[in-house]
């Protein structure tokens, strides 16, 4: 073999080996990036999890809101990604316990039972006005001391939740997507989307509630989404019978 045919040989053996370890770098970077997802949405593979929507109140009776359509479809593309399966129900027709499989459950209590019996349960610093007239702090949030207005079209909130119960360490948590309308509610699943690996670094495995204001729906839809602040702590504190809110918030 002469020194040209080996320096072909060696330069073929070396891109193959080249491409082997850059594919095994590949596949590892991946899988760990997908075990991160998976344990942050309490996901293994093949795994069940809960879609627990609200519905259309002025429509039939199992009709649902084509925003929350929208969310559950946001939210079924993220459980696919984990390699894990999701059953869909009626927030009505829920009546099981928590922690056995991961749910998302989508909506505000005025329209979901469940969501309801959440906040009473998991967030107890969180009130939502659910006053059928009209008015002022109609489907407001009061969060510990705060109150936080909606202004349709142009200022409204949401809160995104991570629950999990704190007496056992191997339950699957309970997300919750709780918006005052029903495009907060898709804007908040899509953050959520956005977001996931930023906040899985910041809290892990750990129960969170995040305040989101989402901005000129009736110009931009889902899209424009702030971060208002962390309130868990505010969230998980009971409010006093007596206390009323300090502040209001909404679009100038």
């Amino acid at each position: 073999m002469n020194d040209d045919v080996r320096n072909i040989v060696l330069g073929v053996v070396a891109a193959g080996i080249s491409a082997a370890l850059g594919w095994v770098a590949r596949t590892y970077l991946w899988k760990r990036r997908l075990r991160r997802k998976q344990s942050f949405f309490g996901l293994p593979d093949n795994s069940e999890s809960l879609l627990v929507v609200n519905r259309n109140a002025g429509g039939p009776e199992f009709a649902v809101m084509r925003y929350d359509v929208f969310a559950l479809l946001e939210l079924a593309a993220l459980i696919k990604d984990c390699n894990a399966h999701a059953q869909i129900l009626p927030h009505d027709t829920a009546r099981q316990g928590f922690g056995e499989r991961t749910e998302f459950c989508v909506g505000g209590p005025a329209s979901n039972r469940r969501m309801a019996a959440h906040l009473s349960s998991l967030l107890p610093g969180v009130r939502v006005n659910m006053d059928s007239e009209p008015g002022p702090d109609r489907g407001s949030f009061q969060i510990g001391s705060e109150r936080y207005r909606v202004d349709n079209g142009k200022e409204e909130y949401a809160l995104l939740a991570r629950l999990t119960a704190e007496r056992s360490q191997n339950t699957r948590p309970v997300y919750l997507f709780c918006g005052q309308t029903a495009i907060t509610n898709q804007a908040t699943t899509r953050y959520l989307a956005r977001h996931h690996e930023k906040l899985a670094r910041k809290y892990g495995n750990s129960s969170f509630a995040l305040l989101l204001k989402v901005i000129n729906s009736q110009a931009y839809g889902p899209d424009v989404v702030e971060l208002v602040e962390d309130v868990t702590q505010a969230a998980q504190t009971p409010i006093p019978a007596a206390a009323n809110p300090r502040n209001s918030h909404r679009a100038s």
